[in-house]
């Protein structure tokens, strides 16, 4: 998979293609992730890429022409399938959009910055605005690369544990179980019994359910999008909490 990332602070992003989970898979040819700086487009020999907002207001606003150029030089060589632009207006991240993404061969990821991009790229050039939470950072790296983060550790191979994501948090619409190792006791706070019986069905059971209370205790919100089977409703039954 090919990933695109248009940004002004270059080196903020290759600092992380190294590490972790991007960087085994950049390393393994699983992801081909690509960082163009935006100024390399600019039309001045400044190579400035903003300006200050028409009908006047503070802070500055980045200007059309640069991200048109970085575009339609990707778009020379392989036109993304996906060209998604970080914003705090744009649709709520989440982890079925990143399998959405990592279902594509190609995508863009336009980092924003200063009090905004002209709306004109909003409008023409990306396909699709995306928020990583309700709050401001002062540019689009850092939620890039949470996008980046999340997609890739999705794309085949990409993990050592192929069905390691299955049960991650939100995967299924729910939230994760708890997860122990040794030592068996610590601090006096022991791991669960039913982790250390040999009774895979029991664990399975068990895991399930702290699932299902944990959504429905913590997130609220997820768990009235959620949609229990008759074996979550048993489930429940059991551990003396009353059906949806």
């Amino acid at each position: 998979m090919r990933i695109d990332i248009l940004t002004i602070l270059p080196e903020m992003v290759r600092g992380a293609l190294s590490h972790s989970v991007i960087g085994r898979a950049v390393s393994a040819g699983i992801a081909d992730v690509r960082v163009v700086d935006i100024r390399d487009f600019a039309e001045d020999r400044h190579r400035t890429t903003d300006d200050t907002p028409c009908g006047g207001g503070g802070g500055m606003i980045m200007k059309p022409e640069p991200i048109a150029g970085a575009l339609d030089r990707i778009a020379a060589e392989h036109a993304p399938e996906r060209i998604v632009m970080t914003d705090p207006q744009g649709e709520l991240f989440s982890q079925s959009m990143a399998r959405e993404m990592a279902a594509e061969t190609h995508i863009a990821i336009v980092c924003g910055r200063y009090e905004g991009v002209d709306e004109r790229v909003k409008q023409h050039l990306v396909t699709q605005m995306v928020s990583i939470g309700d709050y401001v950072v002062t540019g689009g790296e850092l939620p890039a690369l949470v996008i980046l983060d999340a997609v890739v550790r999705l794309l085949p191979g990409a993990l050592g544990n192929e069905g390691s994501t299955d049960q991650e948090s939100f995967s299924y619409g729910l939230l994760d179980y708890p997860q122990y190792t040794r030592p068996r006791s610590f601090r006096g706070w022991d791991v669960p019994d039913v982790l250390l019986n040999g009774n895979h069905a029991d664990i399975c059971d068990w895991r399930r359910t702290q699932q299902l209370v944990r959504t429905r205790e913590r997130r609220p919100d997820l768990w009235a999008r959620f949609v229990p089977t008759e074996d979550d409703m048993r489930l429940l039954r059991g551990y003396g909490t009353p059906t949806p």
